[in-house]
């Protein structure tokens, strides 16, 4: 019975969490966009906590912490809506949106990281880490990145983080 119970709790971690990158990606970098903030963006504290944590655990193996971008976070609520919307874990419109971060930000390397259902940031972490994908995103080779924790109408919490090198 032990064994059935590990293998579905695997088998469900497998399917609640995606993760999605593109390296190398050749783009021209708009004159009028830079890595700083180019639009509003409010945090809410699921987000503001899974940003610390990202960080903190990245200082802690060595790496630099990474920059919050309100533009890669506002990409990152698209996409959490469209997620909630059609009920779905996906990475769908992943390229378009990393052609859009490359356009507008001059990205050289982008990485994406969805989950659903955890309900606090340190259990989304945590299960990032376990996930070799995951855990290569936020261990990656990246200097800004963004978020959006969103609440579906069943109080399930969906997770978009994406990774940019700029």
């Amino acid at each position: 019975m032990k064994k059935i119970m590990c293998a579905m709790v695997f088998i469900v971690m497998s399917v609640t969490m995606n993760s999605c990158s593109a390296n190398n990606i050749d783009g021209k970098k708009s004159s009028a966009a830079t890595p700083e903030a180019t639009t509003n963006y409010s945090y809410n504290s699921s987000e503001l906590e899974t940003m610390k944590l990202i960080n903190k655990y990245r200082v802690s193996i060595g790496l630099k912490a990474l920059q919050i971008n309100n533009y890669i976070s506002s990409k990152c609520e698209e996409h959490t809506r469209y997620m909630i919307k059609n009920n779905d874990l996906n990475h769908n419109g992943f390229a378009s949106r990393s052609k859009n971060i490359v356009s507008e930000l001059g990205a050289k390397k982008v990485g994406e990281n969805v989950a659903y259902n955890y309900q606090t940031s340190k259990a989304a972490l945590q299960g990032w880490l376990k996930s070799a994908a995951h855990k290569e995103n936020i261990e990656g080779d990246y200097t800004h990145f963004g978020i959006s924790v969103l609440t579906d109408a069943n109080g399930k919490k969906y997770y978009t983080n994406i990774f940019v090198k700029i």
